[in-house]
């Protein structure tokens, strides 16, 4: 190695790029400072230290929050190669240690949470007490894209609705399968009906998710491929919202069935099962490369696996 290469090694400082990564993902030095626990005068600091190390300015500071140069760009990309290796380098190392140990950073889509993920990651870490799992939930598109950009060591999610943010040079694994309901009231002109098509529901309103939640752009798919449009009365964050919702006759709602089965008492409510091909749909686990995730990761990956295979 130079003398000129062994100074720029020199002067990068790990923690430095973390805190550079972190900021790049909020768009904002307070809250990334809220994120790392560490005071926002010291973040800046830091990031002022690496321009000079660099000597060149990373970021545009705004009252909004930060952008950045085409340079900060640049680093962007390497820092996150450079902390996704020393990752890789913990992984490996790790499995010399005495027990395992360490945390598994996962985001996962509501489905994969509300219906299989509290008694999956509930016996894991019963099993394996000193592993921390960080659970965030995030709209499916959302969890490839953290899973791409290194913020997550595992993704739980719908793939076949993520579209153009599929997962790309990511790797998948079959996780868990569910089926899409329609939940009315028990008065409701349709709560008798054994299944149903979907375009049958669109005579009625609509009590919808997230405009691009999996289940919703599924729902707006199916109903522009019938020259139909939904009449969305109200956009709901959560099942058990929309559960209240339909109690309360502001319309019909499409769920997760089994979602619904577990949240059973929100309201006197019907749950008819929907017949079109895309309601019988595939939770898949996805990585960067199953094979050099931390031991830790790998072994909730071989955990989720096995209690998918012991469950019908």
């Amino acid at each position: 190695m130079k003398s000129t290469e062994r100074n720029f090694a020199r002067r990068m400082d790990l923690t430095s790029l973390q805190l550079f990564v972190a900021v790049c993902e909020l768009g904002s030095i307070g809250k990334a400072a809220e994120r790392e626990f560490i005071a926002a005068s010291a973040v800046s600091k830091r990031l002022s230290d690496l321009e000079a190390a660099l000597d060149t300015p990373l970021l545009y500071r705004h009252s909004r929050g930060v952008d950045l140069t085409p340079a900060g760009e640049s680093l962007l990309h390497h820092a996150r190669s450079v902390l996704f290796s020393l990752e890789k380098m913990q992984g490996e190392l790790s499995e010399y240690a005495d027990g395992v140990r360490g945390h598994v950073r996962v985001h996962a889509n509501i489905s994969a949470i509300v219906q299989f993920l509290p008694e999956d990651l509930g016996t894991f870490v019963h099993q394996h007490e000193q592993v921390k799992v960080d659970l965030e939930e995030h709209l499916s598109m959302d969890v490839i894209r953290a899973v791409q950009e290194g913020a997550a060591d595992l993704g739980i999610c719908n793939i076949a609705a993520a579209g153009n943010s599929g997962p790309g040079e990511l790797q998948t694994r079959p996780y868990r399968r569910d089926s899409l309901a329609l939940i009315v009231p028990k008065t409701h002109i349709l709560s008798n009906k054994d299944a149903i098509n979907f375009i049958e529901t669109l005579d009625f309103d609509h009590v919808g998710l997230h405009a691009t939640s999996s289940i919703y752009l599924a729902m707006r798919q199916a109903a522009a491929q019938a020259g139909c449009g939904i009449r969305l009365r109200i956009r709901v964050t959560g099942l058990d919202a929309m559960c209240r919702m339909i109690d309360n006759g502001l319309g019909v709602g499409v769920m997760p069935r089994r979602a619904f089965e577990l949240m059973q008492g929100v309201g006197d409510l019907a749950c008819v099962p929907l017949t079109d091909p895309w309601a019988l749909r595939r939770i898949d686990l996805v990585a960067r490369d199953f094979s050099s995730l931390p031991v830790t990761a790998r072994l909730l990956v071989d955990h989720l696996g096995a209690r998918a295979a012991s469950q019908p």
